[in-house]
Order: structure tokens, then sequence, then C-alpha cells
């Protein structure tokens, strides 16, 4: 899913590095923002309720997925749910609301947990279908009930220098993961073995 307007030579290159064959031009309720307003995995894409019919039918048609309003007062869903195509992680503050249209719509069981005091439960979990990256401050706990959750190797990383907000830096699917270029050597040793990319 790319915003529209983007430039053709990143095009080309993030369907490079992340093995894509197919590029879908969309906007989510007007906006370029399509990370922090979509939640998605193999079986479907979640978007806020403020998301237009033709943006719905636009992702329908080119995904062929289920595609659906989030049935909640929230936009930003993609920074308060993580996905892959084993579970959910849902933020308590959508306080069981949605878990069961997330069930319905992402086809995976759904767990509410918070990440090292942080409610924000989509930024601070990057998660694919071989690994997921989290938050540094997250308790041994949390990151059991996570591995658990999505039936992957959990471990901690930051992204572009130290910033623990990992959604905001990385583009990750099962066969490979952009990072931001401010992102060190350490890091992509450690986000490569997490993704084992």
């Amino acid at each position: 899913m790319i915003p529209f307007g983007f430039a053709e030579t990143k095009i080309t290159k993030l369907t490079h590095y992340l093995q894509t064959e197919k590029k879908i031009f969309v906007s989510v309720a007007g906006t370029r923002l399509i990370g922090p307003m979509t939640v998605m995995n193999n079986n479907g894409i979640l978007l806020p309720s403020i998301a237009s019919d033709e943006e719905i039918d636009v992702l329908r048609q080119a995904s062929g997925l289920n595609v659906e309003r989030l049935k909640s007062k929230f936009t930003a869903i993609g920074n308060l749910i993580s996905s892959n195509d084993n579970g959910a992680l849902v933020s308590p503050l959508l306080d069981g609301e949605v878990n069961q249209q997330v069930r319905d719509i992402l086809g995976v069981p759904v767990n509410s947990i918070t990440v090292g005091g942080f409610i924000q439960t989509g930024s601070m979990i990057v998660a694919t279908n071989t690994g997921a990256a989290i938050h540094p401050k997250a308790t041994e706990e949390e990151v059991k009930i996570i591995s658990e959750s999505l039936q992957v190797q959990v471990e901690p990383a930051t992204v572009n220098g130290g910033i623990p907000f990992l959604s905001s830096g990385i583009i990750a699917n099962s066969k490979s993961v952009i990072v931001g270029s401010l992102t060190s050597g350490p890091e992509l040793i450690m986000l490569s073995r997490v993704f084992k990319a």
C-alpha cells in the first residue's frame, strides 16, 4: 500500500526490497498516513471509521481481502493494534469493544496488552510471521504473552539510532525489513536476527 504522490524511484526500491508483486495506491481518510491508520495481515485490513467508501472499495478490489472500518472512536488504529497471521495484540484503550471485529476480519485470536507501560500497543511492536521486535521497556511477562499470541520469537529492539517506538521507522513483511536511514549497525544486526531477514 503506497500513498498517492510517492516518488517512483522509492516505489521501485520498496517493491524490490519487500519482494512484492503488487502495489496499491491509496489514501486513508484522505491522508497519506497509511501505517498509523491501518491494521492488516494476509486475511484482512482494518481501517478507521473515518475511511471513505471509495478507499474501502479500492482496497477490497486490489487486495482481495476482507476490508472493514473498525467500530471505534480512535482513528490511528495502527498505533493501537499489532498483528500477524497468528494473532493480534490490542491496546487496553480499546477496552475489548473491537476484539470480535478484529477476530472476524483478521481471522486471528486477540489479546489485550500494554507494552512497557505504554498503551499504544501498535507503536511498540512490529510483527511479521517470522518474528517481532518490541519496545525495550517491555517486561519479560509481556514478551512471553506477545510471543505466545503471535507465535514468533520476540526481542526488544530500537531503530533509527535508539528510537524505541518501532513502527515509526520499520516497514516489514515476512520476506524483508526496511528501516530508517539513521538505524545503526548494531540495530541492523538485532533486527536481522529478530525478523530472520
